[in-house]
């Protein structure tokens, strides 16, 4: 049977998302699908293409960084799905790094000029979420959360990729906390040191991979068909 594998937020630590790709020892037919927030803060965002370029099923939700990297460039649309986002020009061939800039306009680690189209065409042709089925249960994976009430292709590219709290305030409850399922969602954004979980009597129906590798915690993978975690922890707290 295939192992679907879906990787927390990467944030730029490339040595340790090539630890836990080797250590996942993915067969012809699995498959790895990142929640996300694959370039920001961290040491090496080209190394991240790198990597997960040599992963031959791979695919990719968009998180808040690369939505605000794919607005910077007049790239976004308004479909949840992705199919009215557009790609970059041929004829771009650098791109300076005020067009790499993260959400909030946070800074990316210097890139090589030659390279920093790669970044952000690896970003074309992806969604804000993805789902399928495993163990008889339907699953969603979404960068930052959903609107409880709602499936992923009814919510906006801005809520699927930073939603946390059900209102803006701090003292609005986390989506997932109030968050039934029926469906599993998968989904980075808001790191801890362990995962996320949310259960709905004896099912668990929200999980969160975000274990903040880039700020010293770890790199977080979930299986979904076997219901199992591999995790690879930092080198070091690369955000500070």
């Amino acid at each position: 049977m295939s192992s679907t594998w879906v990787v927390g937020d990467i944030h730029g630590c490339s040595e340790e998302l090539e630890e836990l790709v080797e250590g996942l020892n993915l067969g012809p037919t699995d498959k790895l699908i990142s929640v996300g927030d694959l370039y920001h803060r961290g040491p090496d965002p080209v190394g991240v293409v790198d990597v997960l370029s040599s992963v031959k099923n791979f695919s990719l939700v968009l998180g808040n960084h690369e939505l605000a990297m794919l607005k910077r460039n007049n790239l976004d649309g308004d479909l949840p799905d992705g199919s009215d986002f557009g790609v970059l020009s041929d004829e771009v061939e650098v791109l300076e790094a005020e067009f790499l800039l993260g959400d909030g306009g946070t800074a990316m680690a210097p890139v090589p000029p030659a390279r920093s189209v790669d970044l952000v065409r690896f970003l074309e042709g992806h969604s804000f979420f993805l789902q399928g089925e495993a163990a008889e249960r339907t699953w969603w994976i979404v960068h930052a959360g959903l609107v409880p009430g709602r499936k992923p292709e009814e919510c906006t590219p801005f809520e699927l990729a930073r939603m946390r709290r059900i209102h803006s305030s701090q003292e609005s409850p986390f989506w997932y906390e109030v968050y039934e399922g029926p469906e599993l969602v998968i989904f980075g954004h808001t790191p801890s040191q362990l995962p996320r979980t949310r259960y709905a009597g004896e099912n668990l129906v929200a999980l969160g991979l975000d274990t903040g590798c880039v700020y010293g915690g770890c790199l977080t993978a979930y299986c979904v068909e076997d219901d199992e975690f591999y995790t690879v922890t930092a080198k070091r707290d690369w955000a500070s």
